[in-house]
Parts: C-alpha cells; sequence; structure tokens
C-alpha cells in the first residue's frame, strides 16, 4: 500500500502568506492615505484580496492595524540588528551602528515616516495602540541601554542617556525623512556620535 502524501508545504504556508499580503498592504494604505483612508475595502483592494479575508485573518481593520504596527516595528528593529551586527564586537562601534542606523535606508525612508506618523496619530485615539507604542520605544531603549553599559556608562545614568539619545535619534529621523535637502545623512550621524562622546568617557 503506497504511503498517504502530506498536503502541498505551499497549501500550509498560504494563510501567513496572505495576511503578510494585507499586512503590508495596510502599511502602504496607511503611508499614502493615513488612518482615514485605512479601510477594509481599501486594504484589500491594495492586497488584491477581497474584504472578507481582513475580517477573517485579524476580525476587523484595527486588529490589522495593529497587526501592522507590531510588523513595521519588527522590521526597523531587524535593520538595526543587522547594523550592530555588522559593527563587529567593539562595544562603542556597536552603539554607534544602533544608534545611527536610523539615518539610512531602510529606516530613512519616506514612506516608513508616513506609516509611522499614521501610528502615532492612533496614540491618543486608541488605548492598544498607546500600549504598543509604549512597548516598542521601551524596548528600543532596553537595547539602547544595554549598548550603554557595554560601553561602561555607569548604570544609574544608563536610562536618561537612552531617553535622550532616543529622542535626538526620532528628531534627527524626522527632519531627515521631512526635509532631505536640510542636512545629509553623514551630518546626522556626526551629530549623533558627538553627543554619544559626551555621554562615553
Amino acid at each position: 500500500m503506497s504511503a498517504v502524501a502530506s498536503p502541498p508545504a505551499f497549501r500550509r504556508a498560504e494563510p501567513d502568506a496572505r495576511k503578510l499580503s494585507l499586512i503590508e498592504a495596510c502599511a502602504r494604505v496607511l503611508a499614502r492615505s493615513g488612518t482615514a483612508g485605512a479601510s477594509v475595502r481599501a486594504i484589500a483592494q491594495e492586497a488584491g484580496n477581497s474584504p472578507g479575508l481582513v475580517s477573517h485573518y485579524f476580525g476587523g481593520v484595527d486588529s490589522l492595524v495593529a497587526a501592522t504596527y507590531a510588523h513595521v516595528d519588527g522590521q526597523v528593529a531587524a535593520a538595526l540588528d543587522d547594523a550592530v551586527f555588522a559593527a563587529g564586537t567593539n562595544p562603542r562601534d556597536r552603539l554607534e551602528a544602533f544608534v545611527t542606523a536610523s539615518f539610512a535606508p531602510p529606516i530613512a525612508d519616506p514612506a516608513l515616516l508616513a506609516t509611522w506618523i499614521a501610528f502615532w496619530s492612533l496614540v491618543t485615539a486608541r488605548k492598544d495602540i498607546a500600549s504598543q507604542h509604549d512597548e516598542q520605544y521601551a524596548g528600543y531603549r532596553a537595547r539602547l541601554e544595554a549598548l550603554l553599559d557595554d560601553c561602561g556608562v555607569p548604570q544609574h545614568s544608563q536610562r536618561r542617556h537612552a531617553i535622550a539619545v532616543t529622542a535626538l535619534v526620532d528628531g534627527l529621523w524626522l527632519e531627515l525623512c521631512l526635509s532631505p535637502g536640510c542636512f545629509t545623512a553623514e551630518e546626522a550621524r556626526d551629530i549623533a556620535r558627538n553627543f554619544l562622546a559626551t555621554i562615553i568617557s
């Protein structure tokens, strides 16, 4: 008797691929039209899927937006991880790589900024997004504190330094994406490096 063939792998992967296509479509719609334009119909049309799939996989547009926020944050975190890994083993190089990666693609991208602004606009309107925002930024600062610790920054100073560096990076990133003619990515990196030099002895 012949063995029963197992289902093709692509069938098992299909739901994940469809969910990802909706998440990526949601990010594009948010970047283009903001939260006001992020309807089930618009997102489904962007993904080339039926509106019913949004409800099937996410229960509604609010959950899809939250999943998209988590996905985009994960992409940013992966880009930061890649930069740190490429910097090697020197603690200061790794810290600088983490901080300055925001001034180069794929993070320094006007489309990413537009999507992020849409998420930020929901922070005051939706408690779940506000909580997600707090968790994601806490995670960023925790990673930054660990890198500062590796560079010998005293533990009692790490939290405030991490807050300051985060604010500096956010401000430079915003301006670099909004008005790239005002200063260059290299200038942004130099400003960040100079600030880090005031923290690390």
